[in-house]
């Protein structure tokens, strides 16, 4: 039944207009939940580490900010020369918007005394060697370490890198993230 001062015409298209608009939020949903489960996030989010402490954490606790998350071991070389610029890039950008989270593979104990010796301030939680395939499906192939990732506020992987970061490298792909 045709509403009253409107031209059929005319509301047909706000009908068709409001369904489109519809069909565009969910497809962009269900698009940005494919692109996660597809890039490995999803896992990632829901993977369940420990913190220096033993507690329980996920990194869905961060969902709603940016995240650095680095993955690491304590006999990695190149790690032990990349942790140092983390730790100052957090400390020179507390505000940024970005949390840091590094993701040690290795024993506890060990994890424990090397944030302590590299005076880590960001959260580091403990992994045990089955995150190598988890490396894996967030697209390091061959499990190596360190491994860097940026993911969203919407929890998506926008940048991966494999190898130590450099200070430049990282300055660059902070700044892309500045509030």
């Amino acid at each position: 039944m045709p509403t009253p001062g409107m031209p059929t015409g005319r509301r047909d298209a706000l009908i068709l207009g409001g369904a489109g608009l519809v069909a565009a939020a969910a497809g962009a949903v269900v698009g940005a939940l494919a692109l996660q489960s597809g890039s490995g996030a999803a896992e990632l989010l829901g993977a369940e580490f420990h913190d220096l402490d033993g507690r329980p954490r996920r990194l869905l606790e961060w969902k709603g900010r940016a995240l650095l998350c680095n993955f690491w071991a304590t006999w990695c070389e190149p790690c032990r020369e990349e942790i140092p610029l983390l730790v100052a890039a957090k400390q020179k950008s507390p505000e940024s918007g970005i949390e840091f989270v590094g993701i040690g593979i290795d024993s506890a104990a060990k994890i424990r005394e090397f944030a302590k010796t590299y005076q880590m301030n960001y959260p580091t939680l403990v992994a045990d060697a089955k995150a190598i395939n988890l490396l894996r499906g967030l697209g390091n192939r061959a499990g190596a370490l360190p491994y860097t990732l940026l993911l969203d506020a919407s929890g998506a992987v926008t940048w991966r890198h494999l190898g130590p970061l450099t200070e430049a490298s990282l300055r660059q792909v902070l700044a892309s993230f500045q509030r």
